[in-house]
């Protein structure tokens, strides 16, 4: 194991196991993976991931103590990845439990349709990316689609599905999914559809990262996900607004 990478702390709900996550992380090139249970040593990491175990109300119990040094984190530009729950988390509201959301992303989380699909929406579906998300190569004095060049790399498009492509397969386990408000609706980078749901499966505004599916569970495409998130970690630039 490489020591070289970024330092990853996961946040631990005491819901679940963790170390496959962790793992995963270390595999893909992270030099130390830590599960905290509090933010008070947040300042010793490059990067922060709210993991997809547990249920909405114990988990926004678990971290509201800590919401901000969590805020000043990230507006210290630290990267945050939230991972299913951990992504719910963000938005106000969630059908799930009674507790308000951390409230960082205006929007709620909402019971997929029972009487249209089978909940859980459990294993391998393909996402779609947003046609003006894609990642591209920058064309000199070329804008395509109203999107910009992001943090001076050349591409332009989602940080975190960097050689992602369209129509990817990933692993998904939920019951829910987000539904961001009107003007929160352009951090939607990437869509699923199961049954007559689109769900929003990848969201980016500025450092803070979700995915609906757990990448740690999702092959080759889950490995790129997380390489990407290290690599945002070891030089984490605020994307342009989205």
């Amino acid at each position: 194991m490489s020591h070289s990478g970024p330092k990853i702390a996961i946040f631990d709900y005491g819901a679940g196991n963790l170390f496959s996550l962790k793992a995963a992380l270390e595999r893909n090139g992270a030099g130390n993976v830590s599960i905290i249970r509090d933010m008070k040593s947040l300042h010793k990491f490059n990067g922060l991931i709210l993991p997809g175990v547990g249920n909405f109300d114990p988990a926004i119990i678990s971290i509201r103590e800590d919401k901000e040094m969590l805020v000043a984190a990230i507006k210290n530009r630290m990267p945050v990845l939230g991972i299913c729950l951990g992504m719910e988390m963000l938005f106000s509201s969630s059908q799930e439990g009674m507790l308000e959301g951390l409230k960082l992303i205006d929007g709620q989380v909402l019971m997929l349709d029972k009487k249209k699909v089978k909940v859980p929406h459990m294993g391998w579906n393909n996402i779609q990316l947003v046609a003006h998300k894609r990642i591209l190569p920058k064309k000199t004095g070329v804008v395509k689609n109203g999107s910009e060049n992001v943090g001076g790399s050349g591409l332009r498009g989602s940080r975190l599905l960097q050689n992602v492509e369209d129509n990817s397969w990933v692993y998904f386990v939920h019951s829910y999914r987000i539904c961001p408000e009107k003007l929160e609706r352009k951090i939607v980078v990437a869509n699923s559809q199961y049954g007559d749901n689109m769900i929003p499966a990848v969201i980016e505004k500025g450092n803070i990262f979700g995915t609906q599916f757990h990448p740690e569970k999702s092959g080759p495409v889950g490995s790129q996900i997380m390489k990407n998130f290290l690599k945002i970690s070891s030089s984490p630039i605020m994307a342009e607004a989205t």
